[in-house]
């Protein structure tokens, strides 16, 4: 089972992030890693995924397993369609396929500097449902989407992730528990719970 134990992580000498945290993350569990902002959410996404070293503690279990990730920033290629952006990671029919589940069926051609934010915020959404993986990491995904495309995506996300490994953070809850998602919290620093 992947786990995390004990860690301790800061960017800068006596400004830790996370202080003796741990978890254990169970074979096709879905997580939602809640906290104030400055928490550590982030931090500790990078850290599952070999990003960052913890300064102490371990990280196991994860070594072997495929990620794929929604970051806070979408990350696409600015000179690729929507569509080819996507496509990077799987084939064109898939990529389209995906595209039009979250509603951008008439968008594939267009250039990242052409659409809005939700939409790019769909796109790269897209493109981590199509890349194969044992376990999803989605840092803030639905950021800018209304109410109606959430649950759109959420049904996607379900769908596609099914049987594997969600890590999600938000500070929405509607969206956790649209995604069946178990709630950790995380409080930075003097955080010393361990969440099972």
């Amino acid at each position: 089972m992947p786990e995390i134990n004990d860690i301790t992580f800061g960017y800068a000498p006596g400004r830790n992030v996370l202080s003796s945290f741990s978890l254990a993350v169970p074979p096709s569990g879905r997580i939602w890693i809640s906290g104030p902002s400055g928490s550590g959410k982030t931090t500790l996404l990078r850290l599952i995924m070999g990003l960052e070293k913890a300064q102490q503690g371990t990280v196991t279990g994860f070594e072997n397993l495929r990620f794929s990730v929604v970051f806070q920033e979408d990350r696409l290629i600015p000179h690729k369609t929507a569509l080819q952006n996507v496509a990077l990671f799987s084939d064109e029919k898939s990529a389209c396929s995906m595209l039009s589940e979250l509603g951008l069926a008439d968008s594939l051609q267009q250039m990242p500097a052409d659409l809005s934010g939700g939409m790019k915020r769909r796109v790269a959404l897209a493109r981590a449902l199509c890349h194969p993986f044992d376990i999803l990491i989605l840092d803030e995904p639905f950021t800018g989407l209304d109410d109606a495309v959430r649950q759109q995506c959420c049904q996607a996300v379900n769908r596609v992730s099914e049987g594997k490994i969600l890590i999600l953070t938000t500070h929405d809850s509607s969206d956790a528990q649209a995604l069946h998602a178990r709630r950790v919290e995380i409080s930075g620093p003097s955080s010393k719970e361990k969440a099972e």
